[in-house]
């Protein structure tokens, strides 16, 4: 059985000027750029629980959300690694989700900074 390879593209690569100044201008510009995936919905009230045994629950922001990965604002810190319930408003009740925190660092905006902000990423199940 012969396996047919596909011959290598005929398209010329794009070579890039490092030295053109206005890719040297562009890049001066974009240096102090952070990626930030909040915003892609309005921000959602909901209710955490941190840990096992949490029973008191905490108020956070429920900023970004997509698959099995959330992104909530607080104005607490809670610890990589740690178990939280999410309580999402639906309909008349609450859709609960479990998840660990992947990442919690302090929130880069300047309203972030103003506000004491705390950005986690929580890795649902």
């Amino acid at each position: 059985m012969t396996h047919s390879k596909k011959p290598p593209s005929k398209v010329p690569s794009n070579r890039v000027n490092w030295s053109d100044p206005r890719l040297e201008s562009l890049l001066r510009k974009s240096r102090d750029w952070q990626l930030d995936n909040r915003g892609n919905q309005p921000p959602l009230e909901v209710e955490i629980h941190v840990g096992w045994s949490a029973s008191l629950d905490h108020t956070a922001v429920l900023v970004w959300e997509l698959g099995d990965v959330m992104v909530l604002e607080t104005d607490f810190t809670i610890a990589a690694g740690e178990h939280v319930r999410v309580d999402k408003p639906f309909g008349d009740g609450y859709q609960t989700r479990w998840g660990t925190v992947a990442e919690s660092r302090p929130g880069l905006r300047a309203d972030d900074l103003e506000n004491g902000t705390q950005v986690h990423w929580i890795h649902l199940r």
